[in-house]
């Protein structure tokens, strides 16, 4: 496998198949994306109360939302980059509400295995560098994640 996941789920609802299948899907896309062998992400699947939580704290937004990523490799203000021949490759976390996933899964018309797989590959590509503040980049970043989803087999 290219990337090294590290699942967590506090719900303990989302089982072993559908874990293993956002990680072939992970996978799948760091292939396409070039991204280095035994890079290392997490991913931490929560109640819409934990997620409130850490988006309070940490986006100062105080409401549930679907998916957040803190990306390790963005610098803040005094940090410096720790770069060595023998470290992995530490993208970040991505935190995903499964309550939202199942809300979303039904308001879309699509399955639960579809928007687990769209909020992971969203979380991937923020870890990866890339956003939607802007209508470019939103427009690359929506486009990588269809393509991504399509070609995986997980379209609308």
């Amino acid at each position: 496998m290219k990337l090294m996941i590290d699942f967590l789920d506090e719900t303990n609802e989302v089982g072993e198949e559908q874990t293993g299948e956002i990680e072939n899907l992970l996978n799948f896309a760091a292939e396409k994306l070039k991204v280095d062998d035994g890079s290392e992400l997490s991913i931490t699947f929560v109640s819409n109360e934990r997620i409130q939580e850490i988006n309070r704290e940490y986006r100062d937004k105080d409401k549930p939302t679907d998916v957040i990523s803190f990306a390790m490799e963005e610098l803040g203000e005094g940090e410096i980059e720790l770069i060595g021949a023998d470290m992995p490759r530490v993208l970040g976390d991505i935190i995903i509400s499964v309550t939202r996933a199942e809300e979303q899964a039904e308001e879309y018309g699509h399955s639960f295995k579809r928007e687990l797989g769209f909020l992971a590959v969203h979380g991937l590509l923020h870890l990866l560098g890339y956003d939607h503040e802007t209508e470019e980049q939103e427009k690359e970043m929506f486009t990588l994640q269809r393509e991504i989803l399509d070609e995986f087999g997980l379209s609308r």
